[in-house]
């Protein structure tokens, strides 16, 4: 892989598309374990489970999270192979989060196909959610450590709390931008932080080492979900895999709203609010026109570029490597992807 001299503070250069290229590459062979170890991991005797987890598992996606267990512990020199249970652990909770907010949601599309709810149903995908949690706990016991049962029991909680706050937020104008903060902390980046601090734990690191590659993911986390929710209203559905405004007709006050309603006034602030409460696309462009004419997604986007830059800094203590040199380039890649 190819290594970027990376300021303390910032990415001077932007690190080139072909880099991920090179990420993915160095990381085949572990995500080629991790994909086996998940296919062996769905199976079930009862058929509706195993075709349920199969169909969103295996339904592509970027597998970032698994990947940073993977990267972060190589990155510390680890040989074993208990990154690859925890990578697929930690495949397992997301997708059991995925799952249960389709169905909280009612999102049709996902990845840029049909969402397990609308092909499964309901009840299904909530039941089968559970099945990836449970599976994924099971696997925990395998790794025979209570530290990182902790770590991925808190992170487990905590997400399920993000979920409930995200619920308590739809249709109200009146969240703020701490409130939102709050949210997508425990709803993403917590489970990025357990990932890559599982990884130090795994290769034996210092207090000090695990938690920088604990704030690494956190801040990767963190920077990711400010661009997903720019993104949903500045790309096309077809390079988000979901509807374009689902936030907005989820009645989800994400970042852009709240910014462009915290700088509006007149028509256009009662305008914002009311689409909010109303929730609903119908004026998804007027949205849009009004976000974009206050600079809010500017705003996002450089919100998640500091995010960005803080992840890289975490690093720092960290011995410089193709691995390492990966997780610089990720989370580059996490502020100018376009899905």
């Amino acid at each position: 892989i190819r290594h970027y001299r990376v300021p303390m503070h910032a990415v001077e250069t932007p690190i080139p598309a072909s880099a991920i290229d090179d990420v993915l590459a160095l990381a085949a062979d572990d995500m080629n374990r991790v994909d086996e170890l998940i296919r062996e991991s769905l199976a079930s005797d009862v058929d509706l489970v195993s075709n349920v987890a199969r169909y969103i598992v295996m339904s592509g996606g970027k597998r970032l999270r698994p990947m940073l267990v993977l990267l972060a512990a190589r990155a510390l020199g680890y040989n074993g192979d208990a990154h690859y249970r925890a990578a697929a652990i930690i495949e397992f909770i997301h997708t059991a989060t995925l799952l249960h907010d389709d169905v909280v949601d009612s999102s049709e599309r996902r990845r840029g196909q049909a969402s397990a709810n609308a092909v499964f149903g309901n009840q299904a995908s909530v039941l089968v959610g559970d099945f990836l949690y449970s599976r994924a706990f099971q696997m925990m016991v395998d790794l025979d450590s209570m530290h990182i049962m902790q770590i991925l029991a808190d992170a487990t909680n905590t997400i399920a709390a993000g979920e409930v706050l995200q619920l308590m937020n739809v249709h109200d104008p009146d969240t703020t931008e701490a409130a939102y903060d709050d949210v997508i902390y425990r709803k993403t980046a917590k489970l990025f932080e357990a990932g890559t601090r599982i990884a130090g734990v795994l290769a034996g690191a210092s207090t000090g080492v695990e938690a920088s590659l604990a704030a690494y993911g956190r801040e990767l986390g963190t920077a990711f979900q400010l661009v997903d929710d720019a993104l949903d209203y500045d790309a096309s559905a077809e390079e988000l895999g979901k509807n374009l405004g689902d936030d907005l007709t989820e009645g989800k006050p994400t970042l852009p709203l709240i910014v462009a309603l915290r700088d509006t006034n007149g028509s256009d602030h009662d305008f914002l609010r009311q689409a909010i409460v109303d929730g609903g696309a119908d004026q998804l462009d007027r949205v849009r026109a009004v976000i974009e004419s206050t600079g809010a997604l500017q705003y996002t986007l450089a919100r998640a570029q500091e995010a960005a830059d803080k992840a890289i800094d975490a690093l720092v203590e960290i011995p410089d490597s193709d691995h390492k040199q990966a997780l610089i380039a990720l989370a580059d890649f996490s502020v100018k992807r376009r899905s």
